[in-house]
């Protein structure tokens, strides 16, 4: 038995709604970790998501931000901001997703950074520093987790289109690079590298110039698991076709699948 969790920025649920519900049914996921909701905790649509079995987790922020873990399995322990850093901005939620075999699951929307250097930068690597002390603790457990999201950090060259173009962008500045590799080097496997590894496939295109008419992408969404979690993984999907139904989120979903 699978148990297929993903990552998806919706880029606001409620003006795309529609989308992301048909996005959701084709995907057949068993966790979906959504980002930049843009909506208050109280304004989720939980009724047209709950009325398609799915059990909701929240944290919500006005016109900002804003996470939410999807499950069609009871959820436990929820628990909303990261316990490494006070942060007034809805950036992370976490919890136990109560299947045969147990997975904890983090769903994080990493700051963008830019401009930098600058405030925002700053906010970000120490937004960084704080998930890195946060998988700490969460591999002294040792049990299975995975870390989902939109990592707002272009890992390497071959994971845009021209890294020229954004070689000073807060996206791919080294710092930046850094301390994804610091992430990963606490012993996290990198579901897409383990799993395809192949240069120049995307999970972002912008709105704009027809980035994705010419695949002018750039892979910036990320799933990172446990060891325990690692032992269970099995393949990694990215869902492009929902970069082309109408009124489309600029990210796509990204698939992490696991045997239960």
């Amino acid at each position: 038995m699978q148990m297929r969790i993903a990552t998806w920025n919706v880029n606001s649920i409620k003006a795309r709604l529609s989308t992301v519900l048909e996005v959701l049914g084709a995907i057949d996921c068993d966790v979906v970790c959504l980002q930049e909701l843009k909506c208050e905790t109280d304004a989720f649509p939980y009724m047209e998501l709950e009325e398609l079995g799915w059990t909701c987790a929240v944290h919500g922020q006005k016109s900002y931000n804003g996470v939410a873990l999807l499950s069609k399995y009871p959820l436990d322990d929820i628990r909303k901001g990261l316990s490494t850093m006070e942060d007034d901005q809805s950036r992370y939620i976490e919890a136990l997703v109560m299947a045969d075999s147990p997975i904890r699951v983090g769903g994080l929307y990493l700051p963008n950074g830019n401009p930098a250097p600058g405030q925002k930068y700053d906010y970000k690597l120490e937004w960084m520093e704080a998930l890195e002390g946060h998988a700490r603790d969460l591999l002294r457990q040792e049990e299975a987790f995975v870390l989902c999201g939109d990592y707002n950090v272009i890992p390497g060259v071959n994971d845009s289109w021209d890294e020229t173009v954004w070689a000073a962008d807060a996206l791919a500045l080294p710092e930046s690079r850094q301390a994804f590799r610091r992430l990963r080097n606490l012993g996290l496997t990198d579901v897409f590298d383990t799993c395809d590894g192949r240069a120049h496939q995307y999970t972002f295109w912008d709105y704009q110039g027809g980035a994705f008419q010419k695949d002018h992408g750039i892979r910036i969404d990320h799933i990172l698991c446990s060891p325990q979690a690692a032992d269970r993984l099995s393949g990694v999907e990215i869902f492009r076709k929902a970069r082309t139904l109408d009124k489309p989120s600029d990210h796509v979903p990204v698939i992490g699948i696991f045997e239960d």
